[in-house]
């Protein structure tokens, strides 16, 4: 088994592409839950869900986010009678947060209702969330204090941040399933995730960070940089906001003694030589996963290190 932590698209694609071109092997994703909330009295997970729609080849590619063969109805509605339309919900996409907010109310854990989701949508690999607690990432910034989905969606990133906090997490407490899968896999992959806003608030889940800790060589990552740019979302100017390098060596720096393999780009191979520095090995191949022949490149490299 190979667990691959996760945040939202960049993962969802590495996992549907390492399923395509290194089949051999089973996967896991334990998944952040640091975006989720309540939204409309609704319980919505946008991590779990893109991961879930990537897999079913069902997420729209128009949007980014969502189902394809969206309607929108509901939200234009909402919006014409003054309520919070600004984070869209599609009316296909309503019917899931509708499903899990009515399990969630009987009872049913958030790992339970991904489960159900997944094998809805002919989903087979397991969607852990690493929490069935609340965990929300919170951000400062120069409007004040934001929410994930507020600085993401409604302020879409724009805004410089100062610190970012994950509520919840001190007192959150991992899944049986998730640090089983962590603790049992034959190695452990961290997607091309945003570091502050995707994995981040994954280890900060106790008990994460030491179960992967007592593992380092068999840990890798995919760099979410390339040439000190993230190709969708702001995991560039945010590190640079908080004092961290944007590049692929600032990414590793970041994570510190975590990870024991990196793979980067081809544009930051002379950062190899300084990522070796903080005691991990490097692969350099091309990691564009929009590109098929980049992809496929990743993906033997990463089923190569995956296999040895």
């Amino acid at each position: 088994m190979i667990t691959v932590l996760c945040g939202g698209v960049g993962a969802a694609r590495l996992l549907g592409l390492l399923q395509r071109e290194v089949a051999d092997l089973n996967y896991c994703a334990v998944v952040n839950v640091g975006d989720d909330l309540v939204l409309h009295g609704l319980t919505i997970c946008p991590d779990l869900d893109t991961i879930t729609y990537t897999l079913a080849n069902l997420n729209n590619e128009v949007t980014g986010w969502g189902l394809t063969d969206e309607t929108w109805r509901v939200n234009r509605e909402l919006a014409e009678l003054g309520g919070e339309a600004w984070f869209q919900l599609g009316d296909r996409d309503l019917a899931t947060h509708l499903y899990r907010t009515e399990r969630l109310h009987q009872g049913a854990t958030k790992t339970e209702v991904a489960s159900e989701l997944a094998r809805h949508h002919g989903v087979t690999l397991p969607i852990l969330p690493v929490s069935n607690d609340a965990v929300a990432t919170f951000l400062e910034t120069d409007i004040g204090e934001l929410s994930f989905q507020e600085y993401f969606v409604k302020h879409r990133h724009a805004v410089p941040v100062s610190k970012v906090t994950f509520r919840g997490a001190e007192v959150a407490v991992p899944t049986a399933e998730s640090l089983t899968a962590i603790q049992n896999a034959t190695r452990v992959l961290i997607a091309p995730s945003n570091p502050v806003l995707s994995i981040a608030p994954i280890l900060a889940i106790p008990g994460i960070s030491e179960a992967l800790r007592a593992r380092r060589n068999t840990i890798a990552a995919v760099s979410p940089l390339i040439g000190g740019r993230a190709l969708k979302g702001p995991a560039d100017h945010l590190m640079t906001e908080l004092g961290f390098e944007a590049s692929s060596y600032g990414v590793a720096a970041y994570y510190g003694e975590l990870v024991g393999h990196w793979f980067i780009d081809e544009v930051d191979a002379s950062q190899a030589s300084r990522i070796e520095e903080l005691g991990a090995s490097v692969t350099v191949l091309p990691t564009i996963m929009t590109q098929p022949e980049s992809a496929s490149a990743l993906a033997q490299g990463i089923g190569t290190w995956l296999n040895s």
